[in-house]
Parts: C-alpha cells; sequence; structure tokens
C-alpha cells in the first residue's frame, strides 16, 4: 500500500467520529426558557407566598436552572446547586416534569449528594427549603 492510501484509512473515522462528537456530544445548559420560568415562578408548598426561584435561592449557597429534554421527549427542569443538607453543604438535584403546553407539571427526582431519595424524603426536604 502507498502512504497516501493508509493516510485515507485514518483519516475517514477520525470524520466520521468528529461528525458523530458534534451532533451527539456534550451540548451547553439551556438556562433561558419558557419551561423554566414556569417552575422557576411556581410555589411547591400550599400555604408559602415564596416561588420555588425565592426559596431555593434562599436556602442554597450556589444554584441554577436548566432545561432539557429526555430522549422519550419529556421536558425536564432541574435546580443544580449546593445546599445544606445535615450541617454539611452538598450538591443537590431536583428535577421537574413540565408536560407540552407548560401548564402543568410533576416534581420528579431529588439527588442529595448524588444519592436519589425517597418520595418521603423529597417532600420532607422540600419543606425544609421553604420554612428556611
Amino acid at each position: 500500500m502507498k502512504p497516501g492510501k493508509r493516510t485515507i484509512l485514518w483519516v475517514v473515522p477520525l470524520l466520521v467520529i468528529g461528525v458523530f462528537y458534534y451532533f451527539y456530544g456534550p451540548q451547553d445548559d439551556i438556562t433561558e426558557n419558557d419551561s423554566i420560568d414556569y417552575i422557576k415562578n411556581l410555589s411547591l408548598v400550599d400555604n408559602s407566598n415564596l416561588t420555588n426561584e425565592q426559596a431555593f435561592h434562599n436556602y442554597c449557597e450556589k444554584g441554577n436552572w436548566v432545561y432539557f429534554e429526555t430522549q422519550k421527549r419529556q421536558n425536564v427542569v432541574e435546580f443544580k446547586g449546593e445546599c445544606p443538607v445535615d450541617g454539611n453543604i452538598h450538591p443537590v438535584n431536583l428535577q421537574f416534569i413540565v408536560n407540552d403546553e407548560i401548564n402543568g407539571h410533576t416534581v420528579g427526582v431529588l439527588l442529595l449528594n448524588h444519592v436519589k431519595q425517597t418520595d418521603e424524603e423529597r417532600e420532607a426536604y422540600i419543606q425544609t427549603v421553604y420554612n428556611h
């Protein structure tokens, strides 16, 4: 084989990998859209005047809201923050599944320190955030 043909045999797979990375690689976080605004302006606690944005901002040291779509085409808004858990600051992720019309939602998974919490633990944590 001539050296030129060997080069082509290496370039083609690299180009294919590059194309896959471009289309399926890491994406920038979406931090502004209607679903995020909808969730931020809701309150998870019936007797509270605080919105989700206010409650988590007051309770957590750092935090941001991101939007993504799952492979099942669900609209998910996630709060990612550094918040108190048992007296220490730990990573917290709380997800909300927003319907397509952006007029209803379901509270999804809560991860405290990267560990999935039960529904009861999630509700207790939300109460803690709002009662702070």
